[in-house]
């Protein structure tokens, strides 16, 4: 008898690719059939709605992704903990040590110092709707700053060549990030709770479709996890070392990544 494929989601980031990759291999070693689908935030949820995916590795529930699976959650299960992410506005560690909150930025003379456009990523991610939320909140648009979407690359480059400088800029960031494992980034606090608080990266799945899942499967995303800093460190191997995602995860399996 032919088994029907499970149809899996992953975002179209780096670090939801790293993680995605390691359940994948390991679905290929147990014999689990599946094809992957690979979209931005709000596409792929809307699949995921309609039906035209199964599953996704992993949705950052409650505060990031919680709105995209809300009319369909009573459908959903979800199973392990991949990692705890949450997002920062955060500044490089070399400006002073007395801006550690955004509040801190609402001051004119220090405004005036900053970079005013704040390169984020997609306009679909978390991070990109707390920030718009935040410098309307803040009343920094009325001291010039705005919001600019863009690719991760847009953002990662923007934070790298400012910080080669010694620019003072707002990087809208999250962990786990590889830029994290090489610089300095000061997260800034945000009393308000605007930027979401702490979510989970959840593996989720429609109800019906979990009969399409071989028993090793089931067990494996009951119980695989891996947490911030291995993340971090995965993201880094694929984004800077340029290692692959199969290379990444076939090594995981193995035992050698720690």
């Amino acid at each position: 008898m032919k088994t029907t494929p499970l149809q899996i989601g992953q975002i179209d980031l780096s670090f939801h690719k790293v993680t995605a990759a390691i359940v994948l291999a390991y679905f290929d070693t147990i014999g689990q059939a599946y094809q992957l689908h690979t979209e931005p935030h709000e596409k792929l949820f809307e699949k995921y709605r309609k039906k035209e995916i199964d599953m996704i590795l992993g949705a950052w529930l409650p505060s990031s992704h919680g709105k995209y699976i809300r009319e369909v959650e009573n459908e959903t299960h979800k199973f392990s903990t991949l990692y705890t992410p949450f997002c920062i506005w955060g500044v490089p560690d070399y400006l002073p040590k007395n801006i550690e909150k955004i509040s801190d930025i609402t001051n004119p003379t220090t405004a005036k110092k900053f970079n005013k456009t704040i390169q984020g990523i997609n306009e679909g991610a978390g991070i990109s709707r707390f920030s718009r939320n935040i410098i309307k909140s803040y009343g920094l648009d009325s001291l010039g700053f705005k919001f600019k979407t863009g690719t991760i690359s847009d953002c990662t480059n923007t934070f790298i060549d400012s910080y080669k400088k010694k620019e003072w800029l707002i990087i809208p960031l999250w962990k786990p990030q590889y830029l994290f494992h090489t610089y300095a980034i000061r997260p800034l606090k945000e009393p308000r709770g605007l930027l979401g608080g702490k979510d989970k990266s959840t593996i989720i799945i429609n109800k019906n479709a979990v009969n399409k899942l071989t028993p090793k499967a089931l067990k494996y995303i009951k119980d695989v996890t891996f947490g911030n800093q291995l993340v971090t460190k995965l993201d880094y191997e694929y984004q800077v070392n340029g290692n692959t995602l199969q290379n990444i995860a076939n090594t995981f399996l193995e035992n050698k990544f720690e």
